[in-house]
């Protein structure tokens, strides 16, 4: 091959080489999978591997037609650097029949994905597209459930950051790459869905238009979608951000003044709040990054920084459901300290909580064993945990957020205006002294003594007495939190080596 044929063979694979293709990508409102790589990769880092390849079909297609409108076969990849760190990045082409995997471009994969657990990099993910494709005929195929790639990368699970991108039609084969990544950024238009039109079809199931299965709206609510995005450039924007997070400690950064802290939670205990703002403000400013925010909103959790390091936030939203733990919460807090304790992130938890969401609504949703996840993840942790209690620290609830009990964290303090106890305050004067109160008669009076019994628990059970029989480390004033917390984590080593333990998906 001369210099010039292989000049013109490389022109094969350029977006330029497919100007209907393209156009019809933008006119639709969509990027290209090359134009999303090079918004994403530090220019001029990007090694691709296998731009040459074309769809396994040359024994029913042209070779020509082949380079002409199967570049690569439908999967951009290869090594870059993002933000100055190293990376893989791999994007399905959906220009490229339907961004659907081939035979050749699961060996691209498969390739990339065993160099990134050789060489310990993070990687994104550029996952629309239409699943397996069942017209490559090159190779003698059965049941094509000998390909790798789907182990390969479910087998990364721990080992490396994975970031799954999606936008536009996700089936298939291609949600499982989303679905089995660490985080998913998914934009607007964008459909999940385990199946598609056709194999929904086919099982019997009925007719649906693409749109219909998994839209964004539903992948947030149900906790899908880590991050719901506008566009790709949003999208790509996003993703980098989250990189960072995975990419060591950067300068201190700057942040809000502090003592707007002291204001920002009411005193009445059945005031509630947005705790949002609590996270933005302790933060570097603009550093937070909120995940799965839709799903169990009754449970924040976030990846921040504090001076410059990366840490993950847990905190009580008691504008949902009180605060409480309920299962859904739990699972989600439970896979983001997972998420967490893998690469080595510091969690702060800051606590709000009844309890453990009770009823028999709530025991219908496995309660026991969803709960009870929180407990076992917290438990389990090689990376600090920092409690702060801002307002109600009670039951089990409060235990589960602070990894089983107010000496599990590296440190546990409290906000001046805090309550700790083993449950609700009226709640246990109603136990406690149950036969005193049911010998009052008159039923006003007893709701009276009620009220007044539990103010004088509420006395005993202030932050400042369960740090008097230290239960807890201090009490301190909550302008002084990031200090506190920045000098706590300042004094404590590196989490030991991985133990290479997987993330769950969910």
């Amino acid at each position: 091959m001369s210099m010039d044929e292989l000049v013109a063979r490389k022109a094969c694979t350029r977006d330029d080489a497919r100007p209907e293709a393209v156009a019809k990508r933008h006119a639709a409102g969509g990027r290209t999978a090359r134009e999303n790589l090079a918004d994403l990769v530090d220019e001029g880092s990007f090694v691709e591997y296998g731009a040459l390849t074309v769809a396994a079909q040359e024994q029913r297609r042209d070779l020509a037609e082949l380079m002409a409108r199967t570049p690569a076969d439908g999967i951009v990849a290869g090594t870059a650097r993002v933000g100055g760190a190293a990376c893989a990045v791999l994007a399905y082409d959906a220009t490229v029949l339907a961004g659907t995997q081939g035979l050749r471009g699961h060996q691209k994969t498969d390739r990339l994905l065993h160099l990134v657990e050789r060489l310990r990099v993070p990687v994104v993910f550029f996952a629309e597209g239409g699943g397996g494709r069942p017209g490559d005929t090159d190779v003698p195929v059965a049941s094509a459930l000998d390909v790798r790639t789907f182990a390969l990368w479910a087998r990364l699970s721990g080992v490396v950051p994975r970031i799954a991108v999606v936008a536009g039609r996700c089936f298939a084969g291609n949600a499982v790459i989303a679905g089995a990544a660490d985080l998913i950024v998914a934009t607007a238009t964008a459909n999940l869905g385990m199946a598609g039109p056709a194999m929904i079809a086919g099982g019997g199931l009925g007719t649906f238009a693409p749109e219909e299965i998994g839209p964004i709206d539903v992948q947030t609510r149900n906790g899908v979608v880590d991050v719901a995005v506008a566009d790709e450039a949003e999208a790509v924007a996003v993703t980098k951000r989250l990189l960072g997070f995975f990419t060591g400690p950067v300068p201190p950064g700057p942040a809000a003044d502090q003592a707007v802290l002291r204001g920002m939670v009411p005193e009445r205990e059945r005031t509630a709040y947005d705790v949002r703002p609590i996270v933005t403000t302790l933060a570097d400013t603009g550093s937070v990054v909120l995940l799965r925010e839709r799903f169990a909103p009754e449970l924040v959790t976030a990846l921040a920084r504090i001076e410059g390091r990366t840490v993950g936030v847990i905190a009580n939203h008691t504008r949902h459901a009180a605060g409480a733990i309920t299962s859904d919460a739990a699972d989600k807090g439970a896979r983001f300290l997972q998420l967490c304790d893998a690469y080595g992130f510091p969690v702060v938890s800051l606590v709000d909580t009844p309890g453990m969401m009770v009823g028999p609504a709530a025991e219908q949703t496995a309660l026991v064993r969803h709960t009870s996840r929180l407990l076992v993840a917290g438990a389990r942790l090689r990376v600090p945990l920092i409690g702060v209690v801002l307002r109600r620290g009670y039951g089990l609830g409060a235990q589960a957020m602070l990894g089983g009990s107010t000496k599990e964290p590296v440190l546990t303090v409290a906000w001046p205006a805090a309550h700790l106890g083993p449950m609700g305050l009226e709640g246990a004067v109603r136990l406690g002294m149950r036969q005193e109160l049911a010998a009052i008669e008159d039923p006003a009076e007893r709701e009276r003594t009620v009220r007044r019994l539990t103010e004088e628990y509420r006395e005993r059970v202030e932050a400042l007495n369960a740090a008097r029989l230290f239960e807890i480390d201090d009490v301190i004033d909550p302008a002084d939190t990031r200090t506190v917390i920045a000098a706590t984590l300042s004094a404590c080593p590196p989490a030991p080596p991985s133990t290479e333990r997987f993330v769950d998906t969910w």
